[in-house]
């Protein structure tokens, strides 16, 4: 499969590497435990031994014995707010994202998960999502769901001084992006994505893309900060699972209003 200049289709591995340059700095847990109650009757309880690594269960959508071990990273994307990935080695071709906020005790669970085999026309990494509560206090403010906001917003984001992004969202279902600097540069798609509101100028961007086998979970900050974190879970050209770290910065370039007919 070839690009429009003709060059081949470049590989997880391609574009991963340095993508986390100028992600925010990861924070400890150490000491700390969390719990979250999401869907019906769910909850995933997360003990976190030290700067690496997390004990947890989870019951509901997602199913884990109590005592199971696995690496996490965290980081702090505002004051209160996280962005907490567990690339689980207890398990293949998982990872478990959690963003909360401390401001009103609320969270989103991104689940994703590569199937078995490779089906033309589907995205091989699915994910699910859960609005949830967190145990340090009372919920307040609205509850976590998908939102409309980021239609026709064009960013461009900025990973590396080797990684530079262009994102136009077109509708509640897609987005498109394009390589403006970088081992893909000239490359570019449309893709299933998914966008969940946190809070006040928070935003859980993922996406699943159909021409290689990876997903992505990010927390836009598009208020003051004008910052993403996030994490990729995908095949690696070896055909093995591989988590990636990721952020930088975000570069708005403008919106489009849809006068009357809107986009689904």
């Amino acid at each position: 499969m070839a690009d429009a200049a003709g060059e081949e289709w470049k590989t997880y591995d391609d574009f991963a590497h340095g993508i986390d340059t100028y992600r925010k700095a990861n924070v400890s847990l150490a000491g700390t435990s969390l719990s979250i109650i999401f869907g019906k009757r769910a909850a995933i309880d997360l003990n976190f031994l030290d700067d690496s690594s997390v004990e947890w269960s989870a019951s509901g959508g997602i199913v884990a014995a109590a005592g199971t071990v696995d690496p996490y990273d965290a980081v702090q994307v505002r004051e209160g707010v996280f962005f907490i990935n567990l690339p689980l080695t207890s398990r293949e071709r998982e990872s478990i994202t959690i963003v909360f906020t401390r401001k009103t005790n609320r969270a989103i669970i991104a689940y994703s998960v590569i199937a078995a085999e490779r089906v033309e026309g589907t995205p091989q990494v699915s994910q699910q999502f859960w609005a949830g509560t967190t145990n340090e206090g009372d919920a307040s403010g609205n509850k976590p769901g998908e939102s409309r906001d980021l239609i026709g917003m064009r960013n461009i984001y900025r990973y590396s001084p080797n990684h530079l992004y262009e994102h136009v969202y077109v509708s509640s279902q897609r987005y498109a992006w394009q390589c403006l600097e970088g081992a893909q540069r000239g490359h570019g798609d449309m893709d299933l994505s998914t966008v969940w509101k946190l809070d006040d100028g928070l935003y859980l961007f993922c996406f699943r893309e159909f021409r290689i086998s990876v997903a992505s979970v990010w927390l836009h900050d598009l208020g003051y900060g004008l910052n993403t974190t996030g994490v990729f879970l995908g095949i690696s050209a070896a055909g093995e699972s591989m988590h990636s770290r990721a952020g930088g910065y975000i570069y708005p370039l403008g919106t489009v209003r849809y006068p009357d007919a809107q986009p689904i």
